[in-house]
């Protein structure tokens, strides 16, 4: 199918973000922004004129994906909607998915989409549209501002970017260099979220703590100081940050966690592998021993802490004695959750042209083993929370009639039956019990919002 037969004028849109908490931001604003051009949101791809795939190129087989959902977008009629794919794969891929998919109208990287109402136009008047510029100048100035949230909660991209090349990851080449939005532009931007409703904001960055700038008072600050001007924010009742690069803990930020009492006690601090050599190879510029310094840091000003990390299982080389320092640093850092994968070839990295692929029989061996222990160390975290009386913001209704469900400080879904309660209310309760993936609680009393 070609490009002529799509939609010329797209009066409506629907947007499907995959990966990240980024890519769903960067959904969010585009969505945002096609409102201001006066679109309106459909329901899902069979009802729009206008569908955007906002991609992620991090793991394996993303590509195909991409593909796969593409041809899925063809209606039985023979129809198909103006087709935009966005995000990593886009940048990663440009104009050659044009060539693989005639049926593709636009192609966006992920720091031009700002740009996207041109493209449609573009597209509609049968040009080309393809944007994977990255420019000096940030999108964030050509976004509209951020309109009224239908949840509590929001995400709120800090800083892009990343200057880390590890050697099995393509963000550095998908997304650039790091640059941190100015305090005034994320303060007004945190504000007006508030004003909208949002009760708890999840600063975003692909090292998000790296994040650094002036206030308005010219003074240099990191991101502590900036999560403390958050905090005098009245409305704002939670603050929480993702995802962080161990060499960015600073002095200040781990100071933060134990007298800021906004800032929620939930770190995600990857590390990768618990083996030194595995960690050089990945270019990941700190130690096991380094980062178990750092963990006992933030512990010592915030003991009641929730440490989540990501690791990689299989990178090529890695033997079973230093799989084995993996599964030593899990034990040791005693997770409350995880995110493991199998170590996946990405072209362009150096770590795809590396000697000793590990075989996938192997790989998912050891990624069992290691899920297992992890998930071993989140029953133990949940199970020990039992007892707590803790506030939680709830966020959207479960699955039975009068449930409701809410987060804890600590990133736990709690869910609790109070029909007499709404979404965005923040309520103390006993938790009463737990399970791998959720507790349960009983309102203790009710507290303002």
């Amino acid at each position: 199918m070609n490009r002529n037969d799509a939609p010329k004028t797209p009066a409506t849109f629907h947007v499907k973000s995959f990966g990240c908490q980024m890519n769903v931001y960067d959904g969010e604003r585009m969505a945002e922004m096609l409102g201001t051009q006066g679109m309106t949101v459909a329901a899902d791809g069979s009802e729009a004129d206008l569908v955007i795939l906002n991609t992620c190129h991090i793991r394996e087989k993303a590509v195909d994906k991409v593909y796969s959902d593409i041809g899925r977008l063809t209606r039985e009629d023979g129809t198909r909607p103006m087709i935009a794919v966005a995000g990593c794969v886009a940048q990663a891929e440009g104009s050659e998915i044009q060539r693989r998919a005639r049926s593709v109208d636009i192609v966006v990287g992920p720091q031009a989409y700002h740009r996207l109402p041109d493209l449609i136009d573009k597209a509609g008047r049968g040009e080309d549209a393809v944007d994977t510029d990255m420019p000096l100048a940030s999108k964030f100035g050509a976004l509209p501002a951020r309109t009224k949230q239908a949840r509590p909660t929001a995400f709120l991209t800090i800083m892009e970017g990343c200057d880390k090349f590890c050697t099995y990851c393509v963000v550095p080449y998908t997304r650039g260099a790091e640059i941190s939005r100015s305090w005034s532009a994320i303060i007004d931007e945190a504000k007006a979220l508030v004003d909208g409703g949002v009760r708890e904001i999840t600063l975003l960055g692909q090292n998000v703590n790296a994040w650094t700038g002036e206030d308005d008072k010219g003074r240099k600050q990191g991101m502590d100081g900036l999560a403390r001007e958050l905090a005098r924010i009245p409305d704002l009742k939670r603050i929480r940050y993702t995802t962080s690069h161990p060499n960015d803990m600073s002095d200040g930020l781990i100071a933060a966690h134990g007298d800021e009492p906004k800032l929620m006690p939930f770190l995600h601090l990857p590390v990768q592998s618990g083996n030194n050599r595995i960690l050089k190879a990945m270019n990941r510029s700190h130690s096991a021993e380094s980062y178990l310094r750092i963990i006992e840091r933030v512990r010592e000003m915030r003991p009641d802490i929730a440490l989540s990390g990501d690791f990689i299982v299989g990178f090529p080389g890695e033997t079973d004695a230093e799989f084995e320092d993996t599964l030593k640093i899990v034990e040791q850092a005693r997770y409350a959750q995880c995110y493991s994968f199998k170590y996946s070839p990405r072209p362009g990295t150096p770590a795809a042209d590396m000697d000793h692929q590990i075989p996938a029989a192997v790989m998912d061996d050891r990624l069992a083993r290691l899920q297992a222990l992890i998930n071993r160390h989140q029953v133990e975290f949940n199970s020990a929370t039992v007892g707590r009386t803790t506030d939680i913001l709830l966020e959207r209704k479960g699955r039975y009639p009068g449930q409701v469900i809410g987060k804890s400080p600590w990133l736990q879904s709690v869910v609790v039956t109070a029909p007499e309660l709404s979404i965005g209310d923040m309520v103390e309760v006993d938790i009463i019990s737990a399970g791998p993936n959720s507790l349960a609680g009983e309102i203790s009393r009710r507290k303002a919002a």
